[in-house]
């Protein structure tokens, strides 16, 4: 029989275990309801969100919980720790998210969000690929440099130039002078091509570099008439200058009649400079200056131009890697990699023979296995001669039958890095195209295995491009 004291102490534990069970039945339903919130805040984003902490204890406590503002951060600005715009650590995702609105208050927040994404692209590749290039980039310019640049040029900079300078001011190259800062480095964040000695590099200026410029050449070009230009981007190596016009927001780099009477060509298709964009609910025309560094970010993305090593230096190259602007054929195991970017500087509008100018890259190497020639295989073999067909559209303007290229007999062993020429052609037209072959010797010209055998390189184009860099 139990005891009076016993049942009294299982009623006990009975109600307190009821008790708990609809304490943790409310805590679960609790726990839901705080899930259910967190899911509704992230859908409703970062300023509606704040508007809602405003209606009760409960909701102010779950808008400020530090994954949901973790999520806004990566969302729009694509950060996966807390840095304000300056770099620096915050103490909270809602107060990193917090400095980035009050920062760039000014601006429509979908046009910098979108110039981050840009930026972003770009200095991600450098981190990865190309870092000494990535230290160049200067920290963003304050909204007084922007306006002392703007008062000093009498110019208004578009919305988007304006929000790309803020992010990074251009790249701190040797010498905070402009004309002598044009000669010694391939870390321009534009990159270019070579060919023959010439030398191309383009670098983004920095607003000081930009006064300067901007100064110099116009006082040569004689732009009193439209003194809504300025100079954004240069090469180190030559005389190829970019212009902003900041009145439609247009890109412009100058032509071989530059200097005789300011000949230029626009850099991003006039369809979409002229377009319009909604930001933030405001129709806003576009700004070639982002539109071009999208696209450049876009092409470093994708593989589309890559690093080139020359000697001991690197730097971007412009030469197209991918088709359909680059061609790849294999014959007997020699591989010809061709592709062509478009010469501005040197391009002529008004010369009906030599009026648009190219350079052209050819790649050769031997494929692991080696030549393999009528069922023999060789692990070498040397280049002797070359056949070139070149096409302004579908006729003829060109057709070239030489020995070596640019006086060189390349020797080609498997596995060893790419033996790479660059040669150049006007063109009267502004597309065409060039395809050839090159006489290859089995082994060596002084010790040949064999007879010269054919390399195919498949045609490849030449054509004015949509953007120009």
């Amino acid at each position: 029989m139990k005891s009076p004291n016993h049942s009294l102490q299982q009623k006990k534990l009975e109600t307190a275990t009821e008790r708990q069970t609809e304490r943790e039945r409310e805590m679960g339903l609790e726990a839901v309801g705080d899930l259910a919130l967190h899911i509704i805040l992230r859908k409703l984003g970062a300023e509606e969100s704040g508007r809602a902490a405003c209606v009760s204890k409960q909701l102010r406590a779950s808008a400020s919980e530090e994954p949901l503002w973790s999520h806004f951060c990566a969302q729009e600005l694509h950060l996966s720790q807390p840095l304000d715009p300056h770099g620096n650590l915050a103490p909270s995702f809602k107060a990193c998210y917090q400095s980035w609105r009050e920062s760039f208050h000014m601006y429509p927040w979908s046009l910098v969000k979108r110039v981050k994404r840009c930026w972003g692209k770009i200095t991600n590749w450098l981190t990865l690929n190309f870092p000494e290039a990535q230290s160049t980039l200067n920290k963003g310019a304050s909204e007084a440099d922007i306006q002392e640049l703007e008062n000093t040029l009498k110019v208004k900079l578009p919305l988007p130039t304006r929000i790309l300078y803020r992010f990074h001011d251009g790249q701190d190259l040797e010498d905070k002078n402009w004309s002598s800062s044009r000669n010694g480095t391939l870390l321009g964040l534009i990159g270019g091509y070579s060919f023959y000695d010439r030398m191309v590099n383009v670098r983004l200026l920095p607003l000081h570099q930009i006064v300067l410029a901007t100064k110099d050449i116009m006082e040569t070009l004689d732009f009193s008439a439209t003194p809504d230009y300025i100079v954004v981007a240069a090469s180190t190596f030559s005389q190829k200058l970019f212009f902003l016009n900041c009145t439609s927001g247009q890109l412009y780099v100058g032509t071989a009649n530059l200097l005789l009477d300011g000949e230029m060509l626009p850099c991003v298709p006039n369809a979409l400079v002229n377009s319009v964009h909604d930001y933030n609910g405001g129709d806003r025309q576009q700004d070639a200056m982002l539109l071009w560094l999208e696209e450049h970010g876009r092409r470093l993305e994708n593989g589309i131009i890559k690093l080139r090593e020359q000697q001991t230096m690197r730097s971007i190259c412009q030469f197209p890697e991918e088709p359909p602007f680059c061609s790849t054929a294999v014959t007997s195991g020699v591989q010809v990699r061709c592709s062509s970017v478009f010469v501005p500087e040197f391009t002529n509008l008004q010369d009906t023979i030599r009026k648009y100018f190219f350079s052209y890259s050819i790649r050769m190497s031997l494929v692991p296995e080696g030549c393999s020639i009528n069922g023999m295989t060789f692990n070498s073999c040397q280049l002797l001669s070359r056949h070139w067909v070149i096409r302004a559209g579908d006729v003829v303007v060109g057709n070239v039958d030489a020995e070596a290229v640019i006086g060189k007999y390349p020797l080609l062993h498997p596995g060893e890095p790419e033996f790479v020429y660059e040669s150049c052609t006007p063109l009267p037209s502004l597309s065409g195209s060039i395809e050839g072959s090159f006489v290859f010797v089995p082994g060596r010209l002084a010790d040949p295995k064999g007879r010269g055998f054919e390399v195919l390189a498949a045609r490849f184009p030449l054509q004015l491009p949509d953007y120009i860099f």
